[in-house]
């Protein structure tokens, strides 16, 4: 009886209409706007899982241009703190491309941290987290 229960359910389509959704709301996506100047916006992730170096680099941080989809593949180690990469990205970045208007980036611990977000405000530029699903992410540094 269930089994009949349970397939007259999937097939009634006023059923169907009046089920109760269990799952978050997703809302719908919003595109991003296109930037104007190369280097204007970005977005950063880290590559996970490689094998060390000689020099004991075990992660890629990369950083890409919105505009012109040009990247930077930053080698890093997992030990680096915010402190760290801020050093590495004024030396590697911010040089040679100047402070950005926007970053985008996931919810790594390295960019929602204190010192991170204030080094961003002290520079001016906007840092803006996605989800793991990168919602309003192209998603290029995946």
């Amino acid at each position: 009886m269930k089994r009949e229960i349970a397939e007259f359910m999937a097939k009634c389509l006023v059923c169907q209409q009046v089920k109760a959704e269990h799952r978050h709301p997703a809302g719908l996506l919003q595109t991003l706007p296109i930037p104007e100047w190369t280097w204007e916006n970005m977005t950063m992730d880290f590559v996970f899982g490689l094998p060390r170096t000689l020099r004991r680099h075990d992660r890629i941080w990369v950083i890409v241009d919105r505009l012109s989809k040009s990247a930077h593949f930053l080698p890093i180690r997992s030990t680096d703190g915010p402190e760290k990469l801020a050093r590495i990205y004024v030396d590697q970045i911010v040089r040679l491309h100047g402070v950005p208007v926007s970053i985008i980036s996931d919810r790594d611990a390295r960019f929602t941290s204190r010192f991170w977000r204030g080094f961003q405000e002290a520079v001016g530029t906007r840092g803006k987290t996605g989800g793991n699903s990168g919602l309003e992410r192209e998603g290029f540094e995946e």
